[in-house]
């Protein structure tokens, strides 16, 4: 069965199909497969078919916001060969998942809201047909999935996540975009925090986690905006119980007196800051040892009653729909 046929060629064309070895994969690994284009009732001439993965990504501008689909990386796998009418021409490929890929699936459940899609282009005589979205499912790395494990054990409960357009100043980012997974915060906190923000900022031997808490202003007390940065390698992060460091973290920016204060909970303070939408941030560093418990408490029912019943195929169309 064939996806879709291509239109430069009209009724009679080739059929063109990607099929992935396994949709799941984690940042920096590779995915593998092969685009499969069926001949049609006659010979036909491709110039170029080109890998795209795409995600949906949040823009500001001016006083709103709007969605868009964003390619986050681009793969030519065949230039200029002919498919012979009937015939079938296969064309393996790997691909490498950047290491700033957002995550889309975390504790065996899906977040709702969150897709990347394999994108596969074919071009002929200078007409490019985008192609439909095959659904990757993006799983977290081992030292990231610590850090949620902290969120899970301190009782933090999911409440949404992102995409969102912009940069962060002080962390190597190379994508131009970057994943905010939002929490309620544990209920020791309720009254003084809204919400606590995470981000991950991966490379091949390090991740950065970046953090901002969203203050509730009181009679004597000022809300605004806490933030703070830790930076480990993945081995030292996978050993980590970032169980006490969240939780002190969250302890100073629930006491923290005044607006967009910059500051980590552990470790010394940088003067760098994260960027985003004005706000200017400051870093730490921490390192400890142990690991912390399991993921599920996390997303737990959220994801699950969100997502589940439906078919992640559905669900990527979804959200990739308006483009």
């Amino acid at each position: 069965m064939f996806k879709r046929m291509l239109s430069a060629f009209g009724v009679g064309g080739p059929t063109v199909d990607t099929v992935l070895d396994s949709p799941h994969t984690r940042p920096g690994q590779r995915l593998t497969g092969q685009v499969r284009i069926q001949g049609g009732s006659s010979d036909a001439a491709i110039d170029r078919v080109t890998l795209h993965l795409v995600t949906r990504v949040e823009v500001e501008h001016g006083d709103g916001e709007f969605a868009e689909n964003a390619g986050f990386l681009h793969v030519v796998v065949a230039e200029r060969f002919a498919v012979r009418a009937g015939q079938r021409h296969d064309i393996p490929f790997e691909i490498e998942v950047p290491w700033e890929a957002p995550i889309t699936a975390v504790g065996g459940q899906e977040l709702p809201g969150m897709a990347v899609g394999l994108q596969t282009e074919v071009e002929v005589s200078g007409a490019r047909d985008p192609g439909d979205l095959d659904p990757v499912i993006v799983h977290p790395l081992p030292s990231q999935e610590r850090v949620l494990d902290a969120f899970g054990a301190l009782g933090a409960t999911f409440r949404s996540a992102d995409v969102e357009a912009g940069r962060l100043h002080g962390v190597p980012q190379q994508l131009g975009f970057f994943q905010e997974v939002e929490f309620f915060p544990p209920g020791q906190f309720t009254g003084r925090l809204n919400q606590v923000e995470l981000t991950f900022v991966a490379t091949p031997h390090d991740l950065f986690v970046v953090l901002e808490a969203d203050k509730r202003g009181g009679l004597f007390r000022q809300g605004g905006d806490a933030f703070g940065r830790f930076h480990m390698s993945h081995q030292e992060a996978e050993a980590t119980d970032w169980t006490p460091i969240i939780g002190d973290w969250l302890a100073q920016a629930a006491d923290q007196r005044g607006g967009h204060q910059g500051f980590a909970g552990h470790g010394g303070y940088g003067d760098q800051g994260h960027y985003n939408q004005g706000h200017d941030q400051g870093y730490g560093h921490h390192e400890q040892q142990r690991r912390g418990p399991g993921m599920g408490a996390v997303v737990g029912g959220v994801a699950a009653g969100v997502v589940g019943g439906m078919v992640l195929g559905e669900v990527v169309e979804e959200i990739f729909e308006d483009d």
